[in-house]
């Protein structure tokens, strides 16, 4: 078993430092995560959804424009696109001459 053990150690010796300062950051995020959901618990629920409401719109027009959208919302994306200003666009009338 001690063997087992060693072997083990040893692996986790040879993980890059990279991965480890992921891990970390990930689980500084996960449990600011869970802090500020127990203090949004305790908020308003207007002003908690007025909140939510404006932070998806904001990820959401954000991601319309630059078309960096998960690959699962892209359908819906699309369908909303047309209606909106988007990079791509906005990049082509900048090639463009003015009009005299």
């Amino acid at each position: 078993m001690l063997l087992v053990a060693v072997s083990a150690l040893e692996k986790v010796a040879q993980v890059p430092s990279k991965i480890w300062l992921n891990i970390g950051i990930g689980f500084l995020i996960f449990v600011a995560a869970v802090y500020l959901i127990k203090q949004a618990a305790q908020v308003n629920k207007i002003w908690l959804g007025i909140i939510v409401a404006v932070v998806c719109a904001l990820v959401g027009f954000n991601w319309i424009y630059s078309r960096n959208e998960p690959k699962f919302l892209t359908p819906f994306v699309d369908k909303l696109a047309p209606f909106f200003p988007s990079a791509s666009g906005y990049a082509s009338k900048q090639q463009q001459q003015p009009a005299p």
